[in-house]
């Protein structure tokens, strides 16, 4: 079964490549680190499934099969890291989906329902229906915090997510670092990062979060981590881990 792999970080298609290999009815014909590529991958080596990211630098995973078509997309296994709004459309259209990072068991589940689809146990009308119910609910956008509430000793302070330069995990609260103050709030960074908008925060570290926009440059450590310092002169640490996702966001 001819298959495509796209995402715009590298170590992820990776990891999809090692986890193939165990599964020979499987072929990588190809791959594609944005949507441009994606599109025109699908259309000159019309393979039977492509992995998809989501969130990818100006064309979105989405937008790939709009382009594409959903009467001529191959067999679909979205892959993401965080969109929550997503998920909850996935679950309501049945359409399968890894969530990053995901483990050999769940790409199994997902193959053994994608070879379903390929061999057409699955009738090909019923696929195409899902895909357009789900493009209809993505096309309501997610709304994004604009305002955090952190409670103060005199009441709660409603702080302007624009404001705030970074976020750190505390335990189990939250620091909101802003130019005048910081403020503390109990919540998971896992969670607080599902809802504020991805093209202007981004995850640097485990726990660690960053607007983009206060981002001044960029060291190289002799570990393969990176040093990051703001506008105001913090640094911060960004791991491996998660260099190439915010290098494709600030090329974006």
């Amino acid at each position: 079964m001819r298959t495509i792999i796209v995402d715009d970080v590298e170590l992820a298609r990776e990891r999809v490549k090692i986890l193939l290999k165990g599964d020979e009815e499987f072929e990588i014909v190809g791959e594609a680190s944005n949507g441009r590529e994606a599109v025109e991958a699908i259309r000159t080596l019309k393979p039977d499934l492509v992995f998809l990211d989501i969130q990818m630098p100006k064309t979105s995973g989405f937008e790939v099969i709009e382009q594409i078509g959903v009467e001529n997309m191959p067999v679909v296994v979205f892959v993401t890291a965080f969109d929550e709004f997503a998920l909850k459309a996935f679950d309501a259209g049945a359409v399968d989906y890894l969530l990053k990072p995901f483990d050999e068991e769940r790409l199994k589940w997902a193959l053994t329902r994608a070879k379903r689809e390929i061999r057409r146990e699955i009738p090909a009308g019923e696929i195409e229906e899902k895909l357009r119910r789900l493009l209809a609910e993505i096309k309501h956008p997610p709304k994004y915090l604009k305002r955090i509430p952190a409670k103060q000793k005199d009441g709660t302070i409603l702080v302007p997510a624009e404001d705030i330069d970074w976020i750190a995990a505390a335990g189990h609260y939250l620091e909101l670092h802003t130019e005048k103050k910081t403020y503390l709030i109990r919540e998971k960074i896992s969670e607080i990062e599902m809802k504020l908008n991805p093209e202007n925060f981004v995850r640097i570290h485990r726990s660690t979060i960053i607007n983009l926009d206060r981002i001044k440059s960029l060291h190289p450590l002799f570990n393969g981590d990176y040093l990051i310092i703001l506008h105001d002169g913090t640094e911060l640490n960004l791991s491996r881990t998660h260099h190439e996702r915010l290098m494709s966001l600030l090329k974006s």
